[in-house]
C-alpha cells in the first residue's frame, strides 16, 4: 500500500498529476483547474486539491461497497424507473454512511490542513465539487449528474460532502444513462475537488465566442451580484455584455432589474433579495469588462479553442481581484466547426444548460 508521501489519493491543483493527461485520476473539472494554473500569471485560480479516483476506488474496495454496488445494480430492471430510483437510494445511503478507512481519512485531513496553511485561514470555506472522469467524453453527456456543495467550513463536513459527491455518481439518472449506453462501472469513476471559496462581490460566466452566432471576435459576459449560482441556475436574468475582442468595445449590453443573488451562509448558500439601489446597476464596471475580456482571450489562446468560463470578482479595500473558477470547451460552436454544412445551433439554449456541468 502507498505511503502518504508518494500516494495519489489526493493531489494539489498545481500538481503535475492534475492535468488533462490525468483525467482518469482527477476527473474533468479538476484537470481543467490544473490546466488553468498554467494559462498565465494573470489567470488566478483559487487553491485547492483533488480527492482522486484512486481514493474513491480504495474507499469502495476496503468497505466492500464495490461488491454491494455491482450486486444491487445487477438485480435492477433498468427500464423500471421506480426500481432504479430505489437502487440509487440504497447505493447512495451505503456510500454516505460508510466511514473512510484510517489511511484515507488521514490523507484527506493532511491535505485539508495543508490547504488551510496555504491560505492562512483556519476557518477556511471551500466548495466541494464532483469531477467525474467521463463528463467531457464525446457522446457521453454526464452534465449536471453529480453534486456540488458550497461554503463547507470544517474537516468533518468536508469528509461527509466528499462522500456525498462520490455517492452522486449513482443518481437514478446517471445509473440509467450508463447502463443504457453500455458504460462499465470501472469506466466512469469520480474525483472530488476541494477548492477555496471566493468571497464574490460579482460573478458569472463568459463565452469566448458569441453564443448566438459563433462570432469568435466577440466575448459574451454574463454577470450578477454575489456568487455565480444565481446566473448558472437561471433564477435571475443576468447583466449581459457583448464585447469586441480586438478593440474592447461593448457592442451590446443589457442591464435588467436583478431581484436576487446567491450568498454564502453557515448552512451553505441561500438566495437573498438584492438591495433596491443595486438592482438596475451593472454588476461589473467598464474597466472590469476589459479585464474579463483580457482573461477570456488569454484562456482561449491557452486552450486554442472557444471556452465557457466561470469567473468571480472579490473586492477589497486595496482593490479588486479576479478569479477563474472553471473553463471548459464551448460545445455548440466547437461542434459546429467540425460540421461544415450543419445548421446553426439553437439560440435558446440557456446559460444554465451550457455551464451546469462545471458545478
Amino acid at each position: 500500500m502507498e505511503t502518504m508521501a508518494d500516494s495519489t489519493y489526493t493531489v494539489h491543483f498545481d500538481s503535475p498529476n492534475c492535468t488533462k493527461a490525468n483525467i482518469g485520476l482527477v476527473g474533468g473539472k479538476n484537470a481543467s483547474l490544473g490546466e488553468l494554473m498554467e494559462a498565465g500569471d494573470d489567470v488566478q485560480v483559487p487553491p485547492g486539491f483533488a480527492v482522486t479516483t484512486d481514493f474513491y476506488e480504495a474507499f469502495l474496495e476496503t468497505q466492500s461497497l464495490d461488491e454491494y454496488i455491482t450486486d444491487r445494480i445487477a438485480e435492477v430492471d433498468i427500464d423500471d424507473d421506480n426500481a432504479v430510483a430505489a437502487a440509487s437510494r440504497d447505493i447512495r445511503e451505503h456510500i454516505e454512511s460508510a466511514s473512510f478507512p484510517d489511511f484515507l481519512a488521514a490523507e484527506l485531513e493532511s491535505s485539508w490542513e495543508q490547504l488551510q496553511a496555504e491560505t492562512g485561514e483556519s476557518d477556511l470555506q471551500v466548495a466541494v465539487r464532483s469531477s467525474a472522469t467521463a463528463e467531457d467524453l464525446p457522446d457521453a453527456s454526464f452534465a449536471g449528474q453529480q453534486d456540488t456543495y458550497l461554503n463547507v467550513t470544517d474537516f468533518d463536513a468536508v469528509a461527509q460532502r466528499t462522500k456525498e459527491c462520490m455517492a452522486s455518481l449513482f443518481t437514478a439518472r446517471a445509473i440509467t444513462y450508463r447502463e443504457k449506453h453500455g458504460f462499465d462501472r470501472d469506466e466512469v469513476l469520480i474525483s472530488v475537488g476541494i477548492q477555496k471559496m471566493v468571497e464574490a462581490r460579482s460573478s458569472g460566466v463568459m463565452f469566448t465566442v458569441n453564443p448566438s452566432n459563433g462570432d469568435r471576435s466577440k466575448v459574451r459576459i454574463e454577470s450578477n451580484w454575489g456568487l455565480g449560482e444565481a446566473v448558472v441556475s437561471g433564477i435571475v436574468t443576468p447583466d449581459s455584455f457583448l464585447v469586441d475582442k480586438p478593440v474592447y468595445k461593448i457592442v451590446d449590453r443589457n442591464v435588467p432589474d436583478k431581484d436576487v443573488m446567491t450568498v454564502p451562509t453557515d448552512a451553505g448558500t441561500e438566495e437573498v433579495e438584492i438591495e433596491e439601489e443595486k438592482r438596475d446597476v451593472p454588476s461589473v464596471t467598464a474597466d472590469e469588462l476589459i479585464k474579463l475580456t483580457d482573461l477570456a482571450k488569454t484562456i482561449e489562446q491557452h486552450y486554442d479553442e472557444p471556452q465557457d468560463i466561470e469567473w468571480a470578482i472579490e473586492e477589497h479595500s486595496e482593490g479588486t481581484q479576479f478569479f477563474v473558477l472553471q473553463s471548459r470547451p464551448e460545445t455548440a460552436w466547437n461542434d459546429e466547426a467540425d460540421e461544415a454544412n450543419s445548421s446553426s445551433p439553437s439560440t435558446t439554449t440557456s446559460t444554465a444548460d451550457r455551464i451546469l456541468d462545471q458545478l
